[in-house]
């Protein structure tokens, strides 16, 4: 990325590209865009980070759990404990696994956000098994940088031919 002109691939004094910009990804930028400036030691990073997280989270869970078994509320809470946790992982990972591929609806992501909570162990594994193959959204961010690149050089494209003969649109 250029120190100058704040854009990817582009050599330092050159002048800024017309058209759209590649999307900022979380912890990536847009070095996703090319595949430099230590994308790979970014995603190793992100990958090993989330799997940590995940673990000490795990471990948290743990202590919660001792902490209800002290208490002695009996085995139907323990229970009801166990499957709220599995149940809201699955959902937080499939729904953040489904985040990487399409845009999320907004108002169903505010409906969520409780369950997403809850199920966190599962959205950090879902960031954990993406990162080991690409910047988790990085497939859903290149088609539409590349869709708004083809609508932007379609605009742009110089007609050939004369353009007194160039027909209406009706």
């Amino acid at each position: 990325m250029s120190a100058e002109n704040g854009t990817p691939g582009a050599p330092a004094g050159s002048p800024p590209p017309t058209g759209p910009r590649p999307e900022p990804i979380r912890f990536f930028g847009t070095t996703w865009v090319d595949h430099g400036n230590g994308y790979a030691a970014r995603r190793a990073a992100v990958s090993a980070g989330s799997l940590v997280l995940a673990a000490a989270s795990c471990l948290v869970l743990r202590v919660a759990y001792q902490g209800l078994r002290l208490a002695d509320v009996g085995g139907l809470v323990e229970l009801l404990m166990v499957v709220m946790f599995a149940v809201c992982g699955a959902l937080a990972f499939r729904h953040t696994w489904a985040g990487f591929t399409s845009r999320p609806d907004p108002e169903r992501q505010a409906s969520l956000r409780g369950l997403l909570a809850i199920g966190f162990i599962g959205s950090l594994l879902a960031y954990f098994c993406r990162s080991l193959t690409e910047a988790p959204g990085e497939k859903l961010h290149r088609a539409e940088y590349e869709r708004a690149r083809a609508r932007h050089d379609k605009r742009t494209t110089r007609r050939s031919g004369s353009p007194t003969r160039k027909r209406r649109r009706s």
